[in-house]
């Protein structure tokens, strides 16, 4: 089976790294947690032990999921060409108001931090773009007209 690829930016792996070193280090700890709800009796009604278990599973799962990604990482960078492709910090105008964010892959997107995937209806439409483009997007409030600004 072939191996996934991620499309993440050199900062996003630098964080899922860190996340990752944190989540094994807490490994001890969880441990600990474990451990000391054992010591509690009943495990069938010990609800200490019940969520230390559960904390364990998410840290592991997140863990392996992490080394997944990272397995597949690609590293994507801005290829400074003046098209739209993953890497690029864009500015778009919404009825002149603009906004700014970066283009990432998917594993990477955080609208809340102005980070949008390429496979995202606005990412979609502005791959290949120019300054001065325009794009047209439907969105349950109706279509949106967003042209280019810049693209660094």
């Amino acid at each position: 089976m072939a191996k996934k690829v991620f499309h993440i930016t050199k900062q996003g792996k630098e964080d899922l790294e860190k996340e990752l070193k944190e989540l094994i280090d807490s490994r001890g700890a969880v441990a600990d947690e474990i451990a000391a709800a054992r010591e509690n009796g009943d495990l069938s009604e010990n609800a200490e032990y019940t969520a230390a278990r559960e904390k364990q599973n998410r840290v592991e799962a997140r863990i392996a999921e992490i080394e997944g990604i990272l397995d597949g990482a690609q590293i994507i960078k801005s290829d400074g060409d003046g098209t739209i492709s993953l890497g690029d910090h864009v500015v778009v105008s919404l009825n002149g108001k603009e906004s700014a964010f970066d283009v990432v892959g998917a594993i990477e997107a955080d609208p809340a931090n102005n980070k949008i995937s390429h496979e995202s209806p606005l990412g979609k439409a502005l791959m290949g773009k120019r300054v001065g483009d325009e794009v047209s997007i439907t969105t349950p409030k109706g279509e949106k007209v967003y042209k280019v600004v810049s693209v660094n």
